[in-house]
This record gives structure tokens, C-alpha cells and sequence, in this order.
């Protein structure tokens, strides 16, 4: 997995919440995003730039954060974000610290290889779950999770429940359909006339 630097600057808590309201919205007024960072001996609450954070957040891949906070640095993972309703913009992101011996839950990108039996048969392939979610050590988890769809024919569909990857539990409902292929008109007309 891929890993990328964050820069932070830690920062009090205010005993009101008033106080607290007070500081978070001049913290975000002045460029920065407020963050905490779990799973450590103590919860750390610290401020990033949003520009510091722009290539973590936009991006279709996972990272093992170096989160650097007043010259300290721990591994740690992106846990929880939240934007604002309309501007969009980053409003609080939590970390988790990361600790090589116990698994966490992150979710991993899914890429698709091969060409379905039912997109040869004129169906149309499509992705339902960009990210399934996983648990294991953060050293085992993959950059991304490649499923073979080759074998998928006509109306037929990929379901987390049937997947396995070495040293990964997966966490996402078994239920939730990956991907299917996808009956198109094409495909339709295409069997009415066959059955004729």
C-alpha cells in the first residue's frame, strides 16, 4: 500500500462548547480542516491545512498516512470524513493510528479484468461496489482488489459473499451485488430471435 505524508499542528480543546464551536469555525476559516487521531495511548486532536490534504482525499487510491503532528510522526489510516452539505469542502477527517499486530477495517478499491461471456453475448458490464470493505493487518491489505469476471454470462451477477482474498476478511454484506452483467436491448432482441 502506498503511503503518503501529512503534515499537523496539535491543538487544545476548549472546556465549553461555545468555545469549542467558536475555535473549530475559525480553524476552518482560516484554511485549515480540524482532525483527531485514534487508536493510540490518547486521542489527539490537531489541525491540517485542506491543501495538505487534497492528494489523501481526491484520489481512487488507499494510503498509510505519515501523519506528522508537531514533528511527531505515527502510521496511522483515514478513518471517517465529512464535508460540508454545499460547498463541498473538508470539514473534519478522523484518523486511526495504526498498530502492526492488531487487523483494521479499510475499504479497498475494486478493479475488474477480463471480458464477460455475456458482454461477448451483447450484455453490458457494470460495476455496482467501487470499495468493499475489509478487515486485516494493514501490511496484508492490497492497493486494490482484482476480480476476474470472464466467466460472467448474461443477467449474471458477482456477490461479496462469493469472493475470497488470502488474509482478508471481508467485512461488506455478503448480499451486495459487486458487479452483474446487464441485459441490454440489444441482448434481448438478440434472444427473442434466437428463440424463435
Amino acid at each position: 500500500m502506498k503511503s503518503i505524508e501529512v503534515k499537523g499542528t496539535a491543538r487544545t480543546i476548549a472546556e465549553r462548547s461555545s468555545e469549542q464551536a467558536r475555535a473549530l469555525k475559525e480553524i476552518r476559516s482560516n484554511g485549515g480542516v480540524p482532525c483527531v487521531l485514534y487508536g493510540g495511548d490518547e486521542v489527539i486532536h490537531f489541525t491540517v491545512t485542506s491543501d495538505n490534504l487534497r492528494n489523501l482525499v481526491y484520489t481512487p487510491h488507499i494510503y498509510v498516512v505519515d501523519l506528522v503532528i508537531n514533528g511527531k510522526k505515527v502510521n496511522a489510516i483515514m478513518k471517517d470524513i465529512q464535508f460540508h452539505p454545499v460547498k463541498d469542502t473538508i470539514l473534519h477527517v478522523d484518523f486511526y493510528q495504526i498498530n502492526e499486530a492488531k487487523p483494521i477495517v479499510m475499504e479497498v478499491p475494486v478493479q475488474l479484468e477480463g471480458l464477460a461471456e455475456g458482454v461477448k453475448a451483447g450484455g453490458k458490464l457494470a460495476l455496482q461496489m467501487r470499495k468493499i470493505k475489509v478487515k486485516a493487518l494493514y501490511n496484508i491489505i492490497p492497493e486494490k482488489l482484482t476480480i476476474n469476471v470472464s466467466h460472467l454470462g448474461l443477467g449474471k451477477t458477482v456477490k461479496v459473499g462469493e469472493l475470497s482474498f488470502e488474509g482478508l476478511e471481508l467485512i461488506s454484506a455478503k448480499e451486495a451485488v459487486v458487479c452483474a452483467v446487464k441485459l441490454t436491448r440489444a441482448a434481448r432482441g438478440a434472444a427473442a430471435t434466437a428463440g424463435k
